[in-house]
């Protein structure tokens, strides 16, 4: 992207950002503004490309010219009218229109959005500019904390690594059966896309190389529309609206499978796993039934990348038996330890576990960005250069060249080897590897511990006089 590209970005998301402000003080929250910018860009680029010759995937009656023909209590009336027809629809429309719902009730603030979405032509951007518009607007979403769609957004810096590694190839299939916003196919697509560029290759990579999923219908619309505006799934979403893990939970097997489930204890309303998949070890960590599903999706020979929180490695009862069926029959050769602070979750620690489909554990690489590492989302958030030395020593496409970093000389090294050896003989197979210790040591003497006390009080008490005398002397 030139200079010229990355101002007019820079403009495009000021003025969404500007709107978001004004539609806030009405009680309009970002998600809910975002949603409906939505609708209406998608609305938008029919009508330019019904325009351009290219035909209407919209129904008469339902378009955006339709919409410009009302005003005032009418225009709101007409909107609802159009979202409501359009989320009957069974193919990409009804997937972008999916429950669609209108938040902004105030025909003078949805003129504004309106308004603001007429004054740039959308259909002939570069699918590259467009899309990135688009998902800076979704970053800024992610760090509304006050709407809680942080849980959606995983950092890219992390993502970009993650696909880094895992190298997904143009001719692969790549899954996220808990997709959020779709930032793990779109990093996968942008790594991919390079590869080639013969036409048939590319035709499948926009139509036919990504699954998403996720049980949000705001999210599949987020995510729906930023892969439709980096030119993916422009005939047919590849996002769909399902819980991944009861339903349609056999639809397909994959090359790729990169994703940050949901964490902690699956909501009852959402029913028992286990008697939908009873091929599961039976738990009710939402985490542990991921990974489950996961491994079996994945095509033999096919690649994973996961974030998972540090119970999956550690927990006793079934996760035990979870820890112990990946070791058997995958080959889990990757682990990378996350510091706390990356998500908008505070607190949370996390790993990215790496593994492959066919093969019984043997070695455990392990690479420690966790100890003595501190990121904060406002002040210093994770860069993609900060795992740099992650990725070097990941040595993607050719482990044999893996090197560590640690040895006696250098105890402190991240990037450790655990024999198998050392790997099974852990007690319940846990897999929390420690080893750095960055702390400061102490080794005064008692003596020398004591001495030093002794003159910091003496300094103190010093200073203390040195006070009085000056209080006195401004008394007389």
């Amino acid at each position: 992207m030139n200079n010229n590209q990355i101002k007019s970005e820079a403009t495009l998301v000021k003025k969404v950002w500007d709107i978001a402000n004004v539609l806030a003080a009405a009680g309009v929250g970002f998600t809910d503004y975002i949603t409906q910018l939505t609708y209406i860009l998608f609305l938008k680029m029919d009508d330019e490309k019904e325009e351009l010759g290219l035909g209407s995937s919209i129904p008469d009656g339902y378009k955006w010219k339709d919409l410009l023909e009302d005003s005032g209590n009418d225009l709101v009336d007409k909107y609802e009218e159009i979202l409501r027809e359009l989320s009957k629809d069974t193919g990409l429309i009804g997937t972008i229109f999916t429950k669609a719902t209108n938040k902004i009730t105030a025909p003078v603030h949805l003129k504004k959005v309106i308004d603001m979405v007429s004054s740039e032509n959308w259909y002939m951007m570069e699918g590259d500019f467009k899309g990135a518009i688009y998902e800076s607007i979704l970053e800024k979403n992610g760090q509304d904390k006050k709407s809680g769609a942080g849980q959606y957004f995983t950092p890219r810096a992390l993502i970009k690594a993650m696909v880094d590694v895992v190298d997904p190839k143009i001719t692969e299939t790549v899954a996220d059966p808990a997709c959020g916003t779709g930032g793990f196919l779109l990093a996968a697509f942008e790594h991919m896309k390079p590869q080639s560029r013969e036409i048939s290759k590319q035709n499948f990579l926009k139509n036919n190389a990504f699954f998403g999923a996720d049980n949000t219908p705001l999210v599949v619309t987020l995510a729906s529309m930023n892969l439709y505006l980096h030119d993916i799934g422009t005939a047919k979403s590849p996002i769909i609206c399902q819980d991944s893990l009861t339903e349609n939970y056999d639809a397909g097997m994959y090359d790729v499978v990169l994703a940050n489930p949901p964490f902690g204890t699956r909501p009852q309303a959402a029913g028992d796993v286990s008697i939908v998949r009873s091929d599961f070890i039976k738990t009710s960590d939402n985490q542990v039934n991921f990974l489950q599903h996961i491994m079996s999706i994945v095509k033999t020979g096919g690649r994973v990348g996961v974030v998972l929180p540090d119970n999956v490695l550690t927990d006793g009862g079934a996760t035990v038996k979870v820890r112990e069926k990946l070791l058997k029959d995958f080959n889990l050769h990757t682990i990378l330890r996350l510091p706390t602070g990356i998500f908008y979750a505070n607190g949370v620690k996390t790993n990215v576990l790496f593994f492959d489909k066919g093969m019984r554990t043997k070695d455990i690489w392990v690479y420690d960005y966790r100890t003595g590492i501190k990121h904060t989302l406002a002040t210093k958030p994770m860069k993609r250069e900060d795992l740099n030395e992650f990725v070097e020593c990941y040595c993607s496409g050719h482990m044999q060249d893996r090197v560590q970093t640690y040895s006696e000389e250098n105890p402190n090294g991240r990037w450790r080897r655990f024999s198998e050896d050392e790997v099974y003989s852990r007690d319940q197979l846990k897999l929390d590897f420690k080893w750095l210790d960055l702390s400061e040591k102490d080794d005064r003497t008692l003596a020398e511990l004591l001495q030093g006390i002794k003159d910091k009080s003496a300094n103190i008490a010093s200073a203390v006089a040195e006070l009085e005398k000056l209080i006195g002397e401004v008394d007389e």
